[in-house]
Formats: structure tokens, sequence, C-alpha cells
């Protein structure tokens, strides 16, 4: 009888150890994305420091999160589309749309604490449904949020074409409140509910079981049904996230403004996902963090302090270096994931 050695030779062993050691102390490049805007955003800020006066006033910081709480609030939403390999073009239309509605609403005497859950639900709705046409119809999820982009900007064009102006007591008084943070530092109710948000939506993707689907849908849809996960319900669950945060993002805005237009939100699901590709989120979905699109919308907003304290700079120069940064970021997120591989 022939006995067969299974002891595979010492040049297999010794390359197999090799590789093992390899696979151990190989740098895990999924965080490179987002250390890269980390540091992109403290190099930002030193310069702000070193080239101008007062900007390491602590109301710097806090005007961040006060000026982008709507762009924040959105970036969110936006964050657990891409990360199943979706993309949501509607969010800045049920943005204006909210805005109308909420706005005509409380105009009519309507009580806030009906219109304000009322708007957000609309906004939900409206995320459900196009998650459940991309889902049962195979519809790719550029073509049904652009219908859905179409659907929100002319509902709320045909509520009304003009600025509504919001006279609501309890409205106003939201717009008033200023939180304190300090001696002499305050800031606004939305700032604090965009923050609230980014945490939520943060401990929902890292310790929750819907958290773990959403990045296994993203990695590979279909695998992710062989194993039996509940494709369809996570994948409609994202897009009614993203429209509720669109919705909710709308209501941060009446408040921060007092008012409401049906051309509002313009441009927004743009800033959104420029936001979350900075912030590392990979397009093709399955890889990024909540907190990397809220360093990308603090990159987004620095820009614009920047330019606001040079004084002499076109506003166009917001757009030109974040179409840069994109650039940049889209080339970064190509060479990791090819490493990765």
């Amino acid at each position: 009888m022939t006995t067969i050695d299974a002891t595979p030779p010492a040049a297999d062993q010794k390359g197999a150890a090799l590789n093992r050691r390899r696979r151990v102390y190989r740098p895990n490049t999924k965080y490179i994305p987002i250390l890269a805007t980390l540091a992109l955003l403290v190099v930002m800020y030193i310069s702000g420091l070193v080239n101008y006066e007062n900007f390491d006033q602590p109301s710097v910081i806090v005007n961040l999160f006060r000026d982008n709480a709507v762009l924040l609030a959105v970036a969110v939403g936006m964050t657990f589309v891409i990360l199943t390999g979706g993309i949501d073009l509607s969010v800045g239309a049920v943005i204006s749309l909210t805005t109308t509605l909420a706005a005509t609403l409380l105009q009519g005497g309507w009580p806030p604490l009906l219109v304000l859950p009322l708007v957000l639900l609309l906004g939900a709705l409206l995320g459900a449904g196009m998650g459940a046409v991309i889902h049962y119809f195979k519809v790719e999820p550029f073509i049904a949020t652009l219908a859905g982009l179409f659907l929100a900007r002319g509902l709320a064009l045909f509520i009304n074409q003009n600025s509504i102006p919001i006279r609501d007591k309890l409205w106003i008084a939201l717009s008033d409140l200023r939180i304190p943070l300090g001696e002499t530092t305050k800031t606004t109710l939305t700032a604090i509910v965009a923050l609230a948000v980014v945490l939520i939506a943060a401990g929902v993707l890292a310790w929750t079981r819907f958290g773990r689907n959403v990045y296994a849908i993203g990695g590979s849809a279909d695998s992710a049904l062989l194993m039996g996960l509940p494709v369809a319900r996570t994948r409609i669950a994202v897009y009614t996230i993203s429209g509720f945060c669109a919705a909710l993002g709308g209501v941060l805005y009446t408040i921060n403004s007092t008012s409401g237009h049906a051309l509002q939100g313009t441009g927004t699901e743009l800033d959104a996902i420029a936001s979350c590709v900075i912030g590392g989120v990979l397009l093709t979905g399955g890889a990024g963090y909540v907190f990397g699109s809220l360093l990308g919308v603090m990159v987004f907003g620095l820009i614009t302090t920047i330019i606001n304290f040079q004084g002499d700079l076109n506003a166009a120069w917001t757009r030109i270096v974040v179409g840069i940064l994109l650039f940049g970021f889209i080339v970064l997120q190509r060479l990791v994931t090819r490493r990765a591989r």
C-alpha cells in the first residue's frame, strides 16, 4: 500500500508563512480615505490659523456646524444609500417640497406639531417609493431618483412658486433659540439636531444588524441574497432614511430662515454626494463611515469660511476647490480599491 505524504514541501510552507505575515501586517487600506480627509481638514484649519486673524475663535468651528446643518443631515442619508452602491438625486427636490409644504401649511394655520411629522413622513414615503421601484423593477438608482427629483420639485412649484414667510410662534422660537456652549459661544438648535443625526446614524451602522446588512449589500448584493440577508427590505430602508433625512434638512432650513421656497435645495444632492466622496465613502458601495461624511461636510464648509476670511476671492472658488478635491479623492479611492484586491 502506497503512503502519500500530505506534508507540503519546505518551500511551500515558507511561502504560506510569508503570505500569512503579509496578511497580518498589511495596513488596513479602508481607513486611508478617511484619514486623508482628516489630514486635509487639519491642514486647512492650521492654514487658516496662520493666515487670518480671529480664525482661532471657537465661533468659527461652531459656525461650521450651524451653517452646514442642512447639508450634514442630507449627507447622512446619502451615506446610507451610497454604502449600498446606490445614489439619490432627489434629496434637493425633497428639501424644496418640504420647505414649501411646511411654510404653506403653517401659513394656513395648521398646528406645527402636526406639520412637522407630516412633512417628515412625506419625505420618508417618497424615499421608500423610490427604493421599491429600484429593487422590484430593477431600475437604475440614477433614473429612479431622477424621476423622484422631477416629481418632488414639480409638486413644490405646484404648491407655490414664491418665497413663503413663516410666522408661526413655535417656529420663530426655535429659530431664535441659542444653546450655550461656553461663556461666550452659542449654537443653534439646527446644529445640535444635525450632530444628533450623525451620532444616531453612526451607531446604527456600527452596532446593528441593519448596519451590517447595508455594508454587505454594498459589497455584493448577489452574495448578500445568497447569504439570506433581507436585501429588498434593507435597500428600501436606506432610501427611506435618505428621504427622511432630506425632509429633515428641509425642516432645518425653514427653522433657520423662517421661510419656504420651491427653489431651495437646488444642487444640494451634488453637495451631499461630494461631501460623502471627500469623506471617504466608496462610490461603488461597501466601504465608508458616517463620520467620514461629517469630515467631508466640514471640509466643504471650511473652504467657504477661508474664502470669506480672505475677502477678495469670488465665491466660485468654493466650487473650483471642491471639484479639484473630488478628482483627487476619486483617484485615491481607485488606488485604495486596487491595493485591497
